[in-house]
């Protein structure tokens, strides 16, 4: 899966997961969502679960990001092995953290240890020099840009090769920067400021938003995928409309 920097497509909208188990995955892929950024970050994923959800996601033809807890070689194997589309790596402050998250994805030199068993490499049915190419192509690599410091280093981030997209993590700049919002001048100021090193880059950058009535305007400050929401939000948010309508 690539995410598009073309403005003039649609949008990319995906949603976070944060239910560790297969069949709100299969209930998900019945939607018209382009992919699934599963929260291991944030939510008690194991990588059992992990493994049922990324298998889910594929059987159903449903791209599916993890949202990784930190950045070991572990952890990103982990993911990468069980056939997940690619990664999502929380907190990425500056090139040399970017530039060493690249390297664990893919395989060569110090990089991603190399098994060819996994679900990933189709269970040693697909041939070594294949199952490297495929993966060096169809990984993806998103950098969370969530950190004052990331927010200052974004332009060099933005130019590591291996980096295919940048992601605004509006809640946690809020946070860091001590604003009561995600809709102050700073946290806006920082997302446009991402937003302006990605085109600078030609990289595509996404956002969380909470609602879809915040996609437009974003869309038109060149944001071409949004993680909206999560499942958890969207059932609480469905009984309480069927509740008002009561």
């Amino acid at each position: 899966m690539r995410f598009s920097s073309q403005l003039q497509q649609p949008v990319q909208l995906g949603t976070f997961v944060k239910t560790p188990h297969p069949h709100i995955i299969e209930v998900l892929a019945l939607t018209e969502l382009d992919f699934l950024i599963l929260d291991a970050e944030h939510s008690p994923y194991d990588r059992a679960s992990l493994d049922l959800c990324i298998m889910t996601a594929r059987l159903s033809g449903l791209p599916a990001l993890v949202r990784i807890p930190d950045a070991a070689p572990s952890t990103i194997l982990n993911a990468l092995d069980c056939g997940a589309t690619g990664i999502q790596v929380p907190h990425v402050c500056s090139a040399s953290q970017a530039e060493e998250i690249v390297k664990r994805s893919h395989y060569g030199e110090n990089g991603r240890g190399y098994a060819g068993s996994t679900r990933a490499a189709n269970y040693a049915t697909k041939p070594m020099a294949e199952h490297l190419a495929t993966s060096k192509t169809a990984t993806t690599v998103v950098a969370q840009i969530e950190d004052p410091e990331g927010v200052d280093n974004v332009d060099a981030i933005a130019a590591v090769e291996g980096i295919d997209a940048l992601f605004i993590g509006q809640v946690d700049l809020a946070v860091a920067y001590g604003a009561p919002s995600v809709q102050t001048d700073v946290v806006r100021d920082a997302s446009l400021k991402v937003i302006e090193a990605a085109k600078r880059n030609n990289k595509p950058v996404g956002m969380f938003v909470a609602d879809a009535s915040q996609i437009s305007a974003w869309k038109e400050a060149g944001v071409s995928f949004f993680g909206l929401a999560s499942e958890h939000k969207m059932i609480i948010d469905g009984f309480n409309r069927q509740r008002a309508a009561l």
